[in-house]
């Protein structure tokens, strides 16, 4: 299914930030040059371009290959090849040449599909994956500074990461708009993800306090308190002074879902 193409520069740098950080072992890892996957970049190819010029950074020989299933869109991109960078038409299939991915990331793709599609698309990328491989299944709003993605291995869904612009912002719950499609109708009660984000929002406001040392401060009391209540993060200070948050799958993933 073609996506509507919305995009804008610096729109996908927060989950770049992430492979480029926590996820960097696994292109440094990658016995040959890793090969990572923009699937379904839409009108424009800006994300694909950053995302070689940040991940190259991490391993200068990285192949970042954007996939487009409207021909028109691969066609305009494939201006801008170079080194280290291409493009091709596809889709799910993920077409390589026969090569697995180290990442797959697609960002605002399952969106317009119907959540009861999404397993079947994770199994579909799932076995295009490299061992160590990752797809990245994300969601994100239009400037970049909300996101949510979940990290998916050869093995199934590891963890649900989110990710805030700081600055200004009101209540965590936020995020919930952009949820991935396996979660974005889970946010009712009695579901496990929403249960999460109704105690984020507690902990914020219990955290208030914080708020005089600036809001950084105040969203690191609020993950610390979020652990102390039992929740399986699986980051730390370093990743949440950056507006970010990593929980284990496990604590999240819908009654009946992947």
């Amino acid at each position: 299914m073609i996506t509507r193409g919305t995009t804008n520069p610096n729109r996908l740098r927060r989950g770049d930030r992430w492979l480029a950080g926590p996820q960097a072992w696994r292109l440094r890892r990658a016995p040959e040059p890793p090969v990572v996957v923009d699937l379904g970049y839409g009108a424009s190819p800006v994300t694909a371009v950053e995302l070689h010029d940040r991940l190259s950074r991490v391993r200068p020989d990285v192949e970042v290959v954007g996939i487009e299933i409207d021909p028109e869109r691969v066609a305009a991109a494939q201006r801008l090849e170079r080194p280290g960078l291409g493009f091709r038409r596809g889709g799910f299939e993920v077409p390589l040449d026969g090569r697995d991915a180290t990442v797959i990331r697609a960002f605002n793709v399952l969106r317009q599909y119907d959540e009861a599609e999404v397993d079947g698309a994770w199994d579909r990328l799932r076995s295009r994956l490299a061992p160590d491989g990752l797809l990245v299944d994300g969601t994100c709003d239009e400037l970049g500074r909300l996101a949510a993605w979940v990290a998916v291995t050869r093995d199934g869904p590891q963890s649900l990461t989110f990710s805030w612009h700081l600055r200004g912002l009101d209540r965590p719950s936020v995020v919930a708009e952009r949820l991935p499609k396996a979660l974005i109708h889970r946010n009712v009660p009695g579901e496990p993800v929403h249960a999460f984000l109704a105690d984020l929002d507690r902990h914020w406001e219990r955290q208030a306090a914080h708020a005089a040392y600036g809001v950084r401060q105040r969203f690191r009391a609020t993950a610390q308190a979020m652990r102390g209540a039992g929740w399986p993060l699986v980051d730390g200070p370093a990743r949440w002074r950056l507006g970010e948050l990593t929980v284990a799958w496990s604590a999240v993933r819908p009654h009946q879902g992947p």
